[in-house]
């Protein structure tokens, strides 16, 4: 099966450089959502969930540089290219301190801008499901996840989790107490190639439930959030 093409956000208030950056990287194969501010991106990422953006530190309101700060707050990971029009070396560090992947100073050409954000994307197309070795085990309940052996204990049982649990595991105790939609969960459990619905989250949710609530009816560590996604809430050692 072909892939699908890597999916951008542009977020840029100057009209005339948005519409030119998009129109060159549409021509070099990738889509591109367009969009003028941090507040629009903050709105609609966990509904449509790019695999990389391009992102202005100066726009109106909210700058680029408290987007980027809150993604990564929230635990989100997408890859970030950051625009703007100081080049000294103390907005870089600034920029790549409060998460961001690369930074790119205006003027630049959209060539150089296309090696940037390809250079990015190779970083970050790992492949679902690739254990995280540095990953600490993690308590939910009677159970301990153990990321780097992609496996569940309970005394002196062990499972191993398919690729899909372990993926969505992973991602959901990455980030305790956070929200993260359907959409985030399936680009973290499946590859860009294939075709799944949101329903499959579900299903998989269903399945760790199974393994980890002591009463999957009334979840605990994997709650939902209805109409957005799920979040896990971690164990708690009760008083003596």
């Amino acid at each position: 099966m072909e892939s699908r093409p890597h999916h951008l956000f542009i977020v840029e208030d100057d009209s005339a450089l948005r519409d030119m950056v998009a129109a060159y990287l549409e021509k070099q194969g990738l889509a591109v959502t367009t969009m003028t501010s941090a507040e629009e991106l903050m709105r609609r990422i966990h509904r449509l969930r790019p695999d990389l953006i391009v992102l202005d530190v100066g726009l109106p309101g909210m700058s680029g540089l408290e987007a980027c700060t809150r993604l990564r707050a929230e635990g989100d990971r997408v890859p970030i290219v950051l625009l703007t029009a100081r080049s000294e070396e103390v907005d870089r560090i600034v920029g790549l301190e409060m998460g961001a992947d690369d930074y790119l100073g205006k003027p630049f050409s959209a060539r150089e801008l296309l090696a940037r954000v390809r250079a990015v994307l190779r970083r970050a197309d790992v492949a679902p499901g690739v254990p995280r070795g540095e990953a600490a085990p993690v308590r939910i309940g009677a159970h301990t996840f153990a990321p780097a052996s992609r496996s569940l204990h309970c005394g002196n049982e062990v499972r191993m989790l398919s690729t899909v649990e372990y993926a969505l595991l992973a991602e959901l105790v990455s980030n305790p107490r956070v929200v993260i939609s359907r959409e985030r969960l399936l680009a973290a459990t499946h590859g860009r190639a294939d075709a799944v619905l949101l329903r499959t989250i579900d299903v998989a949710v269903m399945r760790l439930r199974k393994l980890l609530e002591p009463d999957p009816a009334e979840p605990r560590y994997i709650q939902t959030v209805r109409g957005i996604g799920y979040m896990f809430v971690p164990y708690i050692e009760p008083k003596a």
